[in-house]
């Protein structure tokens, strides 16, 4: 719910940010640890109660804190090797906390908790279901702190994190056209590029990159009855409807596809290929090519 504030336009909008800082990072990690016991199905612990002579079921946070200092080995620890928050001027690697978020996304199972005697109540065992129900409240509190905090992160229906990519020409209804794509080749790549553009790690930008150019230069070839420079004047024709002015518009613009794959570290990583300095350089040529190659598949037989 938004505030009053936030309602009468009197708060400065947060600055949207890829960059997870301590406050936040402390929040989301709470949140996590909210949803501990629902990992009890992977993590159980058999315990005893003696006065009682019974056995139940708790959750086995030794169990759990061994599996991820060996599943994601960089999330923050502190001095005892517990999971903890960062410290200011600790350094901290903010993606093995998404992984964190990714592994409880993907692992949540619905539970209840009852004591064995209403009345005495001598300790609460765990009953675990199959069902994973708890995952929507999961998703929703990480969700909305990612946007109360300006972080541009979404944790999605396919419960992994993706990465919110602003001004991009990206849309849903852009990706299902790739569905229309009838060479399996050019659609995989499309979907790669796709993949690693929406990852959060930087890292993966450059790499979304050549996939969406690799998947330009495939679909030069898509007519495979022709050669690649008839099968690229057919792609471009068909574009143009017959007008001649927009045949040189798209002649141009697949040339400068073409020149910027050959010129920059993109496809070719020889020591004479210009270095993409710039991470936000990515998203431009990313989507720039990805424009072009939306706009072409619209109209391939």
């Amino acid at each position: 719910m938004r505030l009053y504030s936030e309602r009468n336009g009197i708060r400065a909008p947060h600055e949207k940010t890829y960059s997870i800082n301590i406050d936040v990072y402390a929040l989301l990690l709470y949140c996590c640890k909210r949803y501990q016991k629902n990992l009890t199905r992977i993590f159980i612990k058999n315990s005893h109660h003696d006065f009682t002579d019974s056995d139940y079921i708790t959750f086995d946070e030794s169990g759990f804190i061994t599996r991820i200092k060996v599943k994601i080995p960089l999330l923050f620890r502190d001095e005892y090797g517990r999971i903890s928050i960062p410290q200011y001027g600790d350094e901290y690697d903010q993606y093995s906390l998404l992984d964190l978020i990714e592994f409880f996304a993907q692992n949540v199972k619905d539970i209840s908790e009852r004591w064995n005697n209403e009345r005495y109540r001598n300790y609460q065992t765990i009953d675990c279901y199959n069902s994973s129900d708890v995952f929507t409240d999961f998703q929703e509190a990480i969700n909305e702190i990612f946007f109360e905090s300006g972080l541009l992160y979404e944790l999605t229906d396919k419960k992994i994190i993706e990465r919110i990519a602003n001004n991009s020409s990206l849309t849903m209804e852009m990706e299902n056209s790739f569905k229309l794509v009838h060479e399996q080749g050019i659609k995989d790549l499309l979907n790669d590029a796709v993949a690693l553009y929406k990852t959060p790690n930087p890292a993966a930008r450059q790499d979304s990159v050549e996939k969406i150019w690799d998947a330009f230069e495939r679909l030069k070839t898509y007519y495979t009855m022709l050669d690649k420079k008839r099968s690229s004047e057919k792609i471009v024709n068909d574009m143009a409807k017959g007008d001649d002015n927009f045949v040189e518009l798209f002649n141009l613009e697949f040339r400068a596809l073409t020149d910027i794959g050959n010129k920059f570290r993109i496809r070719h990583h020889e020591t004479n290929k210009v270095d993409i300095a710039d991470i936000r350089y990515c998203d431009y040529l990313f989507n720039r090519c990805l424009s072009l190659i939306n706009l072409a598949i619209q109209y391939l037989d």
